[in-house]
């Protein structure tokens, strides 16, 4: 028996509102309740898709991050300050010398300006990385500058906190300068290397 004939024993079919959205059936279970029950239709509303961006679309990885696009969109609260946070705690690159692979665990933290940086188009842009060779400093600092030459942050910093080769782990630091007065910037919780998880 199927999840939706559950449903349809158990309650009243909803009707469906002008806006696109179901309304709870005034018999139903959910009809007493103080608050206003909305159940949400199955597919999701579309919406217009920007030819510029690769959100809502299917890409190709990119294969250098030379080549990865980052996209952006406005902001809807510029008039305020605020402290958005992306963490990729599974980033890869190669070692120039040798080939082999080194992670790490990045935290960028950028208090938007007119523009967001979109997040698909990031988590793509450090894919690129994963047959880059680049030593931990290079890969960290390029990629705090290269955000910020996309989305032209208030105030940008990033964190690499690399895992140890060679016996020894490099923790990596970039920030544009000082963060805007009266922004509550969040530590960035990542302890120095003790077995990190």
């Amino acid at each position: 028996m199927n999840h939706d004939s559950l449903m349809t024993r158990a309650f009243p079919l909803p009707t469906k509102s002008k806006a696109g959205l179901y309304d709870v059936y005034p018999g139903s279970a959910f009809a007493d309740t103080a608050l206003t029950e909305t159940i949400m239709p199955r597919k999701p509303p579309s919406s217009p898709k920007s030819p510029d961006l690769q959100l809502g679309r299917a890409v190709a990885w990119p294969d250098s991050p030379e080549r990865a696009k980052l996209d952006r969109v406005p902001n809807p609260q510029k008039g305020t300050d605020y402290v958005a946070r992306f963490t990729a705690p599974e980033f890869t690159a190669l070692c120039p010398v040798t080939g082999q692979p080194d992670f790490a665990h990045l935290v960028i933290d950028y208090v938007p300006g007119s523009w967001l940086l979109e997040s698909k188009s990031l988590k793509l842009y450090l894919a690129s990385f994963r047959n880059h060779g680049a030593f931990h400093e290079d890969c960290t600092v390029a990629i705090g500058k290269r955000i910020v030459g996309a989305v032209k942050p208030k105030w940008l910093r990033i964190g690499g906190y690399w895992f140890p080769r060679g016996g020894i782990p490099i923790d990596v630091f970039w920030q544009t300068g000082a963060a805007p007065k009266g922004v509550w910037i969040p530590d960035q919780d990542v302890p120095s290397y003790r077995g990190r998880g």
